[in-house]
């Protein structure tokens, strides 16, 4: 069985969609990413020492790292769920979506946005460049329903990044395209589900973190 460490609507809510979209049983660990902690206590930090999730293990003994290895692991695992293409130019599409999103939305615009410890420069740094990336994403979906043919890892992950986008300051109203795409994508069971169950431990998380504070 596949087991995914994962913090609550972090971006290892993808990989947790992936798996629902699969419709395979998994094992979840939530790790508590201040405390670098594990829910039994245990030290994630000897899981991975980047102290970032998500993180992966297989019955087979492999611990995979980094967003679009582990989902590009789970939808080759999961051949029957089609969530990635096998070989070729769509492949190579794929894995183009996949470094969009987690270096020009994640890394670029979101991750100064979600870091309460960065600057406002850095802050306003990451503002300033997301209309242009996010112009990329309404240009390519006012005439798609999903990023390839059809849902894939990259959906699934896009739509991760896409759910700190309001809460953080980042309104999607100039890009219609992107804000039905999202809307689109949250009524997707598999997504649904999800979001609803990471939501609420999201919730319940942050009521543990004001009551220790």
């Amino acid at each position: 069985m596949l087991n995914l460490y994962f913090s609550p609507m972090a971006c290892s809510l993808a990989t947790r969609i992936a798996l629902y979209e699969a419709g395979v049983s998994a094992g979840f660990t939530q790790v508590d990413l201040r405390a670098k902690r594990t829910a039994d206590g245990s030290d994630f930090l000897s899981v991975n020492p980047m102290g970032q999730v998500p993180v992966l293990r297989t019955d087979d003994g492999l611990t995979l790292t980094e967003n679009t290895a582990v989902l590009q692991h789970v939808a080759d695992q999961l051949p029957h769920a089609e969530l990635a293409p096998r070989s070729g130019r769509e492949r190579a599409v794929l894995q183009q979506w996949l470094g969009f999103i987690g270096t020009e939305l994640h890394k670029m615009v979101f991750t100064p946005l979600v870091d309460p410890n960065a600057s406002k420069e850095a802050k306003a740094y990451a503002r300033e460049h997301a209309p242009k990336r996010l112009s990329i994403l309404e240009n390519h979906l006012s005439t798609r329903k999903f990023l390839l043919d059809r849902f894939t890892v990259a959906d699934a992950y896009l739509t991760t990044i896409l759910n700190w986008a309001v809460p953080f300051g980042i309104d999607l109203e100039p890009w219609p395209a992107v804000r039905a795409y999202h809307k689109r994508m949250l009524d997707r069971p598999s997504v649904s589900r999800a979001v609803a169950e990471e939501f609420a431990l999201y919730q319940e998380e942050k009521a543990r973190q004001a009551a220790s504070a």
